[in-house]
């Protein structure tokens, strides 16, 4: 490999963390129409992404090559879409001729974006007073694309998109639900948010008892009714478990089957986000076209897993695959739950996460009594042992979850750890 290629990936991977940065401030894309005519491969290619990521699944969007003439071949034959991308390579004269060229087949109402190779002021200025919607400079970042045509589309005096949170166990029985209702609970505290959590397991959910709550209404009226699905409706079928903590519960009975269409969550999800700044989607062990939709369209996804063989297959399988569903989001966070069963062979946590080529995001050690109690009780970890170290490690989580930073304080050796080692001297 050359030196050049070498120091190109170099400048990727230092520019990846701040375009993830940058992406978690996008707002999702509206149902839009896009298309892009692109002189260069790089300009295509990044487009191209663009149409993959989970923000831009409502978006139709397509890419030719060719550029301004192109374009204007097209549209003689073709409708214009909601936004056409076009890159440029010309001279401004050239140009200016090739948009008069373009707004005689161009639907008045289509926005056109320009991504040109020169940073040019006096070009831009031009180009806005001619209506054209917005000049880009190459080279164009995913973020920088994906904030134009929100800024576009996206109202810019709706509230603002709460963040999507979702957990799922590797397997039934490892404690994703219990990690998912605690997290919740500590974002609710800590932070002063308000939360909704949405217990997505109709027949089997636990919310309802580990938050002490029995709704008559609840998750199953959303769905089962999409017609009546908006925010008053959704208000009304929330239950307050805490302060700033409202629960979307699960009916918890057989008396019917619960099968769904791959978008039946979706809308819920859409007006659940606009109605609180967190949404912890509870999402049972199982693969079917709605969990697949559902991690795959989440802001943040997290694996909850038991040190065990079955959990670790599980696990790669579930992150290779949402690697290739959310190509341009970190990937999902782990949490190894249940570590240190008594008399249970485990798998160390070096040795389950190194296959995953993820380190994770907490561990937390079994403890028999703090669960039990706390869910025989209805209540969470933090109202059974505020000073448990796990519900410690619970409240980094949720800073990590909702993109708060936080600091591991590093335990420095003192006084009773210098005398310990004296003792054994």
């Amino acid at each position: 490999m050359s030196d050049t290629a070498l120091n190109l990936d170099a400048e990727s991977l230092a520019a990846a963390p701040e375009e993830a940065d940058a992406l978690q401030q996008v707002r999702p894309v509206p149902r839009i129409s896009v298309q892009a005519f692109c002189e260069t491969q790089a300009v295509a290619s990044t487009i191209e992404r663009m149409a993959e990521d989970r923000r831009m699944s409502k978006a139709q969007t397509r890419v030719y090559m060719g550029g301004l003439a192109a374009a204007v071949e097209f549209y003689q034959t073709a409708p214009t879409p909601n936004l056409i991308f076009i890159e440029i390579a010309c001279g401004r004269d050239e140009l200016m001729a090739r948009l008069n060229e373009l707004a005689d087949v161009c639907d008045p109402s289509s926005r056109v974006v320009i991504i040109g190779h020169h940073n040019d002021i006096a070009l831009y200025r031009e180009l806005i007073r001619a209506g054209i919607s917005e000049y880009m400079v190459a080279p164009v970042s995913l973020a920088d694309l994906m904030s134009t045509i929100s800024g576009l589309f996206a109202d810019p005096e709706a509230d603002p998109i709460g963040r999507s949170i979702a957990f799922v166990g590797a397997k039934g029985g490892v404690g994703a639900s219990t990690i998912a209702h605690n997290v919740s609970w500590a974002i609710s505290t800590l932070f002063e948010n308000e939360v909704v959590v949405v217990d997505m397991d109709l027949p089997f959910g636990t919310a309802n008892i580990n938050f002490d709550q029995d709704p008559a209404q609840g998750i199953a009226e959303a769905v089962f009714s999409p017609e009546r699905l908006d925010e008053v409706y959704l208000d009304r079928l929330l239950a307050n478990c805490a302060e700033n903590l409202s629960l979307l519960a699960a009916p918890s009975t057989l008396d019917r089957s619960y099968d769904f269409g791959a978008d039946a969550f979706g809308n819920l999800i859409d007006i659940a986000q606009r109605t609180a700044p967190a949404v912890v989607l509870d999402v049972p062990h199982g693969w079917n076209g709605w969990t697949k939709a559902t991690l795959t369209h989440a802001d943040e996804v997290v694996i909850v897993a038991a040190p065990e063989l079955a959990n670790l297959r599980n696990t790669k399988n579930l992150i290779d695959t949402l690697r290739g569903l959310r190509p341009n989001n970190s990937p999902p966070r782990l949490v190894i739950n249940q570590v240190g069963v008594p008399k249970r062979p485990e798998i160390s946590v070096g040795d389950f996460s190194d296959p995953l080529e993820v380190e994770p995001a907490a561990v937390i050690p079994f403890d028999a009594q703090l669960f039990g109690n706390a869910a025989n009780s209805g209540r969470m970890l933090a109202e059974t042992d505020a000073a448990s170290p796990v519900v410690a490690t619970l409240g980094q989580l949720a800073h990590l979850v909702t993109g708060r930073s936080v600091s591991v304080p590093k335990h420095k050796p003192g006084l009773q750890a210098l005398l310990a080692r004296l003792k054994k001297s």
